[in-house]
């Protein structure tokens, strides 16, 4: 009953919206009223440049975002797993505190780093003789977000990985180091093979964060010029629901979107499971 009340509900309520327009009956001293337009609004965002190009900022974030962050966490992860290794707990407490702060505070904090007035890397290039680092200035702004979401969610899929591998039998390990294995062959060749299906699932995480990327540069916008009220889709369609008080555009593109993410998202397990499958062949 609460998935078809928060859930159901809403999305047919969108798609109706959608389907509809605001049209002045009546002249210019008319009144607005609420008429059906069938695909008229989805035609209008598919051809709206703004909205189009949002993919193509929202693609350059991605290659950066996603592979540093999976990258990262493995590494943590499979640094943790080492026996040798000491303070894990803390290591690992450590590096999952980043998570749990708001992406907006964490937006917050970075921003007044990469401000040049406030920002102590900048402090210290101009002390050095050079100018402030442009943080906030194309095509820098693409790191400084990506930067923002790895720092924040690096810990979260390190958690994932990590549990991931302690699930691995020890009696493996034992195996190939009696074999005389050194800790990184066992990395390369036992473990990550074994995480393979925890890297699929925070790959999928990962890229549906991406797709829905707006607190970011929403907040980092009032402090430079690099941002614009669409900078990527999702600033798109507040701006039109909010700023422009065109919500039937806005439910179009945001059904849009939300087909868009399912269907990226099923071919990615489709590729998946048929690559899991070929290889157990």
């Amino acid at each position: 009953m609460l998935y078809i009340l928060f859930t159901i509900i809403p999305v047919i309520y969108a798609i109706w919206l959608s389907l509809r327009a605001y049209r002045v009956q009546g002249g210019a001293l008319g009144r607005k009223e609420d008429v059906f337009v069938g695909l008229e609004n989805y035609i209008a965002v598919l051809q709206d440049p703004t909205f189009l190009a949002g993919f193509g900022r929202l693609f350059l974030y991605g290659i950066i975002a996603i592979p540093l962050t999976l990258g990262l966490a493995l590494v943590f992860a499979l640094l943790l797993d080492v026996p040798a290794v000491r303070a894990k707990r803390f290591s690992r407490t450590a590096i999952f505190i980043p998570y749990a702060v708001p992406g907006v505070v964490a937006a917050l904090l970075w921003g007044f780093m990469y401000l040049p007035s406030t920002s102590p890397f900048s402090f210290l290039t101009k002390a050095a003789g050079w100018g402030p680092i442009p943080f906030l200035e194309e095509p820098g702004i693409y790191g400084s977000l990506a930067n923002i979401a790895i720092w924040g969610g690096v810990g979260f899929n390190m958690i994932i990985i990590y549990t991931s591998l302690r699930g691995i039998p020890a009696d493996i390990y034992e195996s190939a180091r009696l074999d005389g294995a050194t800790e990184t062959q066992i990395a390369i060749r036992i473990k990550i093979p074994l995480v393979a299906p925890a890297l699929v699932l925070t790959g999928f995480f990962s890229l549906i964060g991406t797709i829905q990327l707006y607190s970011e540069p929403a907040t980092l916008q009032p402090m430079t010029s690099a941002i614009s009220n669409s900078w990527v889709p999702l600033m798109t369609i507040y701006r039109d629901a909010f700023g422009t008080d065109n919500l039937p555009q806005a439910a179009a593109a945001s059904t849009l979107l939300a087909l868009g993410t399912v269907l990226v998202s099923a071919l990615v397990l489709r590729l998946v499971n048929r690559r899991r499958n070929g290889a157990s062949s």
